[in-house]
């Protein structure tokens, strides 16, 4: 009776050992594995439509930036405003950016008077060491394969702060196409000193006009460049 109770016991122990061990291993994979692994594939999942939402962006940014630069530039500088209403004209023509070349020092009236030998304009232009600074922001001439130069005639010749424009930047591989503003005088050798003094680029001949120039003449004479 004794070693039969014995038994019983002994076997009731091994039954509650087992079920014991089969209900603990499920279990621990449970809560340590899966829960893992689930914040990793949310993590992989996260981290790969940020990458797929920020190239886009990217992407479209870069070539919004290369379709607002034209290969044409319309660079100017214009003490009255008569040469600031040509360059606009050509720049709407031939779809060009504008670059106004801004005096650090503005000219004043008193500066501009050509009747009188003491003016800021005639000593300028009696001395042709003198550049004038630029105060407008540097530009950079990459991508362009077409600057038109645009200026006042100052006693037969460019602004002296023309001369320090074209020293400043190189025109390699553009092509250069000097145009000027008067009442009658011509371009004179305006080109030619400015592309000594730049020492690079295609420079060809320069034109005359005068502020009221229509569109249709400058249409015309752009078409005659090429």
């Amino acid at each position: 009776m004794t070693m039969k109770r014995i038994l019983m016991v002994f076997m009731a122990v091994l039954l509650i050992t087992g079920l014991a061990a089969c209900g603990n291993k499920p279990q621990t994979e449970s809560s340590e594995s899966q829960p893992a692994a689930e914040e990793q594939s949310e993590s992989e999942e996260s981290s790969s439509e940020a990458e797929s939402e920020s190239v886009p962006e990217e992407t479209s940014s870069e070539s919004e930036d290369t379709a607002a630069h034209s290969e044409v530039l319309v660079a100017y500088f214009s003490a009255t405003g008569t040469t600031k209403g040509v360059a606009e004209k050509i720049a709407q023509i031939t779809g060009a950016d504008l670059y106004e070349i801004v005096p650090a020092m503005p000219y004043s009236e008193e500066d501009l008077n050509w009747s009188d030998n003491s003016s800021r304009s005639t000593q300028e232009q009696n001395d042709k060491s003198v550049r004038p600074e630029i105060g407008s922001e540097d530009i950079s001439l990459e991508g362009y394969t077409t600057v038109y130069l645009g200026f006042p005639i100052w006693w037969g010749e460019e602004p002296r702060i023309l001369d320090t424009f074209v020293e400043k930047y190189s025109f390699e591989g553009i092509t250069v196409i000097p145009f000027c503003t008067s009442s009658s005088s011509g371009i004179g050798h305006s080109g030619p000193n400015m592309e000594a003094l730049a020492g690079s680029g295609t420079w060809l001949q320069g034109e005359r006009f005068g502020g009221s120039v229509s569109e249709a003449d400058l249409q015309s004479w752009i078409e005659g460049l090429k």
